[in-house]
């Protein structure tokens, strides 16, 4: 196998015991890479992950918008020239697959630029779970079009990967995605507030407008 290279990325929020399960998951799983867990400063219970969790994986930021797109997008900038790939996980996400970074690093320098594994919930249709190369980070400055809040990112990562031809499911890497929409979780706050129809509209939106763009084929130019 080879050394990996991997920052995983977590944003969350109001759910720390939830990040104390994920952490215990990459125990479990022999994870080597880096994680953060991003934090917001206005949430109320930040305190916690810092004496729960290994204080330098937790990282505080300023977002106001409520989402985890702009957390996500902000810090994987600030490691843009010293990693060379990135992963995104949800607190709700538990690996189960021994090794599963190693998995992922070894496929993207294979000549992947996204790769996901099975979340026992969208499975193949999406990455809800993800990692890609440093490449895609530095054209897009971040992991995400900045006009989006919180949803549509998996459908955003998905779109991009088949364009480039570049996309990569494996099967075998499971990633579970411990949602209340499938029953693994409790419908908290969070997942009402994130999961709005005024959110899910205005990111399907925003998601549709960035696809279209001079900007989205701009980059796919520069990617290909």
């Amino acid at each position: 196998m080879v050394e990996t290279d991997l920052l995983i990325l977590i944003p969350t929020r109001g759910r720390p015991d939830n990040a104390v399960a994920l952490e215990q998951a990459f125990v479990d799983t022999d994870t080597q890479s880096r994680r953060i867990y991003i934090v917001d400063f206005s949430d109320e219970t930040r305190s916690e992950y810092s004496w729960k969790l290994p204080r330098e994986s937790v990282m505080m930021v300023h977002n106001t918008t409520g989402g985890m797109a702009f957390p996500l997008n902000d810090v994987a900038r600030q490691y843009i020239d010293d990693v060379d790939n990135f992963a995104f996980m949800g607190d709700d996400h538990r690996p189960r697959t021994k090794n599963w970074d190693y998995l992922f690093v070894e496929e993207l320098y294979s000549g992947s630029e996204i790769v996901y594994g099975n979340d026992l919930f969208q499975g193949s249709n999406l990455p809800t779970a993800v990692a890609m190369s440093n490449t895609i980070v530095k054209e897009l400055r971040g992991m995400v079009p900045s006009n989006l809040r919180h949803l549509y990112l998996d459908n955003f990562w998905l779109k991009l990967g088949q364009d480039l031809g570049k996309i990569k499911y494996m099967p075998e890497v499971i990633i579970e995605h411990c949602h209340a929409f499938n029953g693994k979780a409790p419908m908290d706050d969070n997942y009402a507030r994130v999961n709005a129809p005024e959110v899910y509209s205005a990111d399907k939106i925003a998601y549709e407008k960035y696809i279209a763009s001079d900007q989205y084929q701009t980059l796919l130019a520069k990617l290909k």
